[in-house]
């Protein structure tokens, strides 16, 4: 097949790398580090942070993007996968890149791959980090697709590498428990470079790893600190600076942990303004992530797709839900622990909309897998089963009542889907 010509779309380059190599997921650096060595190995900053974990690496990036903004240091920023637009997996200095700059950038890989098979994943993170050495930002923020050893973006040699908070997904790519995972994520780290350890207790095989390459270890609760005052507000710290925090522009509970580590993992780079921090922190919003959409009902969406990333989501309904009905709205990709994301909330939500899931030629399951697959934890709760998200959100936006709460969570796709439904809706 041959590629897109001249002044082809986006879009064009899009659907060919999806057709030319129709598996979304092939882990492994040969392929994509030979075109990346043919590129001629882009450095994509003058400074790279690379931020790998099962979940907050997106809001551990926004943290740092927003930090370096606040202090005059030129970002760049690269992150998986998107929510409405392509576009949106690259920022430069807060603004996406135009579709035609990825279009360039498309036409410079698909030269320097010969026939060499590439991933619709790795197809991006060529393009941007060749995007990246053109502009040459201060600093550039890399955000792991999926593991770390075997990631594409683990071609770049990072000078922070940090590992935010480690859990259960992707077990049979990765690996069936926390320290299998753990050893994968730590595979972005770099002899004697330095480690920003992002959660309080990381599996035994990330500090293994970190001690065994002679990193410089930054570890949450060891060597620098959050402590939470009683207004809500943080204090960040390590043996030489103490910082005081507002509370995080980003809603979900569990996102002191990002933040920390987004401030040490700035901190080994440049220097801290603590006003400037101040300013970071609360500014921040990042779509998709516990984002709060008024309507007549209240809605809550998160692309919180793992039993781990639950957690917080349950605590914000508890602290927020004060007697008001509950609506769920659920879809997931084929390879979730469905069971695992539906039982924290059950005794929370009065009705679940369960939905059918499609998502860019991956097949997610049908709302009546997903009735089948959570056994007889549904069973005697009102259900619905809807063909798609799109339905499944028209239905709640008709029939939930006036000040009702509706939570739409199960994968980034959901997340899309509601976002496309209610912004074609009117209140």
């Amino acid at each position: 097949m041959q590629p897109p010509g001249p002044n082809s779309a986006l879009a064009a380059w899009l659907d060919y790398q999806t057709r030319t190599h129709p598996k979304s997921i092939e882990l492994g650096l040969e392929r994509v580090g030979s075109v990346y060595q043919r590129l001629g190995a882009p450095r994509p900053g003058k400074k790279v942070i690379v931020v790998a974990g099962t979940n907050g690496k997106g809001s551990t990036v926004a943290f740092i993007e927003s930090i370096a903004l606040q202090h005059g240091v030129s970002v760049g920023c690269y992150t998986s996968p998107h929510l409405l637009r392509y576009e949106e997996r690259l920022r430069v200095g807060g603004a996406l890149l135009d579709a035609a700059d990825w279009v360039a950038a498309f036409e410079v890989v698909s030269a320097a791959r010969g026939d060499t098979p590439l991933t619709y994943f790795e197809w991006g993170t060529l393009a941007a980090l060749w995007l990246l050495q053109r502009i040459a930002p201060d600093l550039a923020v890399l955000e792991v697709g999926l593991g770390g050893r075997l990631d594409a973006v683990n071609v770049v040699d990072a000078d922070v590498a940090v590992i935010t908070a480690v859990d259960l997904d992707h077990t049979a790519l990765l690996g069936p428990d926390r320290e299998s995972i753990g050893r994968e994520k730590a595979g972005v780290l770099r002899a004697r470079g330095k480690a920003v350890l992002a959660e309080p207790e990381p599996p035994a095989s990330v500090v293994d790893t970190a001690q065994s390459l002679g990193c410089s270890v930054r570890a949450l609760g060891l060597h620098y600190h959050m402590l939470r005052r009683p207004d809500g507000s943080w204090q960040w710290s390590d043996r030489h600076h103490t910082f005081e925090l507002p509370t995080p522009g980003l809603a979900s509970p569990c996102q002191w942990m990002n933040v920390a580590g987004a401030v040490q993992a700035f901190g080994c780079l440049f220097p801290v303004d603590p006003a400037k921090l101040s300013t970071a922190v609360r500014a921040v919003r990042l779509p998709g992530r516990m984002q709060r959409i008024e309507r007549t009902q209240t809605w809550m969406l998160d692309v919180a797709h793992n039993p781990h990333a639950i957690a917080p989501l349950r605590s914000w309904i508890e602290e927020h839900s004060g007697g008001r009905g509950l609506h769920a709205v659920f879809a997931a990709l084929t390879d979730k622990d469905v069971v695992g994301m539906l039982r924290p909330l059950i005794d929370h939500v009065a009705h679940w909309h369960l939905a059918g899931l499609v998502a860019d030629g991956v097949r997610g399951r049908s709302a009546e897998e997903l009735m089948q697959e959570s056994g007889d934890l549904l069973q005697g709760r009102p259900v619905s089963l809807h063909r798609d998200v799109a339905a499944a959100v028209r239905s709640v936006d008709a029939a939930a009542g006036a000040g009702d709460l509706v939570l739409v969570f199960g994968s980034f796709y959901t997340v899309a889907a509601a976002l496309q439904t209610l912004e074609g809706t009117s209140d």
